[in-house]
């Protein structure tokens, strides 16, 4: 077996966030509905670019914000992902690097620039996500790298990715390099949205995933069913072991005939962004070092309450310090 050099490593859309505090009138004018995500053109997002307020600029995308997350709370964590040559791309890469996560996927020279998500958040804490996809959608078989896979605990994959048939190539190319090396692959579905365009294609890739990370909305849509107990009762019979999260209150656990309840940490809610993100992260980083399932759970929900009582994805890294050592 390979040697072990990361606890996780991700593949996801490597998207630029552009985090930037608005008022609802700001919405009203550009015809967004509060909280939801709109996919735009490269036109659109150079306007919008244009006219928002000023924004703080960190690498993003959902599994990438789990992986930075994972890495201060002590994981050994990398990423792969597309970005272009561009500025944007190199201020992606360095972000990564700069908190921990390798970053090893060569820059592309040619084709669309790197993608971004331009993310307004309102005062009541919801966020309004426009994003432009650009060269995170390109991502293929091609850009996965092997033996970064084989020497990974766990590999974990992003449904936002899952649209292009080429990405859905690279996914079942990555769980089968990281199945033949031994390792755990898991599978976040991302979004609803993405698993009505792909329900078949997701519960075909289920035969190769060992832990499944849902929300509410999305394990119903994926397995059909219109409650969440007769859900989770599918969930139990389909993967070894489903993380199912359902907001405040709390998360689900199953691993065949068990389940663990966990609570959702009390906290004052200023943005939404990337709690699911921040849950997955905990829950791995604890899965990857050997700790019990509603350890695991415990870790996962501190790690979520901590990114939804600040503005941003991600928790700073003062913080997670000091929930990987209380």
């Amino acid at each position: 077996m390979t040697a072990l050099r990361y606890d996780i490593i991700g593949i996801g859309n490597a998207i630029v966030d552009v985090l930037a505090l608005t008022d609802n009138d700001f919405l009203d004018r550009h015809d967004m509905r509060k909280g939801s995500m709109a996919l735009i053109d490269a036109a659109a997002a150079e306007h919008l670019s244009a006219t928002m307020p000023a924004g703080k600029i960190a690498s993003g995308g959902s599994v990438a914000n789990t992986c930075a997350v994972a890495a201060g709370l002590g994981a050994r964590v990398a990423f792969l992902g597309k970005v272009a040559d561009d500025t944007l791309g190199a201020a992606f890469a360095a972000d990564l690097r700069d908190i921990g996560v390798d970053f090893p996927t060569d820059f592309a020279v040619t084709g669309a620039p790197t993608a971004r998500c331009l993310i307004l958040v309102t005062p009541d804490g919801q966020r309004t996500m426009n994003t432009y996809l650009g060269a995170c959608v390109d991502f293929s078989a091609a850009d996965l790298d092997a033996d970064a896979i084989s020497a990974s605990a766990i590999l974990y994959l992003e449904g936002y990715l899952f649209d292009p048939p080429h990405a859905q190539a690279a996914f079942r190319a990555a769980a089968r390099l990281a199945r033949a090396a031994g390792r755990k692959v898991a599978l976040s579905l991302s979004d609803a949205f993405c698993v009505d365009r792909h329900r078949a294609g997701f519960l075909d890739l289920l035969a190769t995933v060992d832990i499944l990370f849902a929300n509410e909305t999305e394990v119903c849509a994926l397995f059909e069913q219109d409650n969440f107990e007769s859900a989770a009762n599918v969930a139990a019979q389909t993967v070894p072991l489903a993380v199912l999260t359902r907001s405040e209150v709390g998360s689900v656990i199953i691993t065949g005939p068990t389940r663990h309840h966990a609570k959702a940490v009390p906290t004052i809610v200023l943005d939404t962004t990337g709690a699911g993100d921040a849950y997955a992260a905990g829950f791995l980083t604890a899965l990857a070092r050997g700790d019990s399932l509603p350890a695991c759970a415990a870790l996962a929900s501190t790690a979520a309450a901590a990114a939804i009582s600040q503005i941003g994805a991600r928790p700073d890294a003062a913080t997670l310090a000091a929930i990987a050592h209380p």
